[in-house]
């Protein structure tokens, strides 16, 4: 037969008491190479883009690298007021942002456990 583990026995296998206990978790390695590897290319993406942004307020008539054809074109949203919708260009949020992930990433290959409420 079987075993069904209830919340108590494993509770008690861990040497947790279970009650009230704060409980801190950490993701996998696998997690970790994934935040880093995918922060980092959204980091780059929103350099090229912040760099692309400024060169287009220097010179109205640039071609950002991410305008492919008539149809796929990013210019026309760099021109609108919403990029710029906090008074800065809004790429610069996605340098900050991605950078986060990055250092979540890098904790995470580090061993470091975060708090329950933090992944929540």
């Amino acid at each position: 037969m079987s075993k069904t583990t209830t919340a108590s026995d494993s509770a008690s296998s861990t040497g947790g008491d279970g009650a009230g206990a704060p409980r801190s978790a950490g993701g996998s390695l696998g997690f970790a190479l994934l935040l880093v590897i995918t922060g980092a290319a959204g980091l780059l993406a929103a350099w090229v883009i912040t760099i692309d942004k400024f060169k287009l307020l220097e010179d109205p008539n640039f071609t950002p690298g991410c305008s492919l054809n008539p149809v796929v074109s990013c210019g026309n949203i760099m021109k609108s007021e919403q990029a710029s919708a906090f008074g800065f260009p809004n790429p610069m949020l996605g340098l900050a942002a991605y950078a986060i992930v990055i250092c979540v990433g890098m904790s995470l290959l580090g061993r470091a456990s975060f708090p329950r409420w933090y992944w929540l």
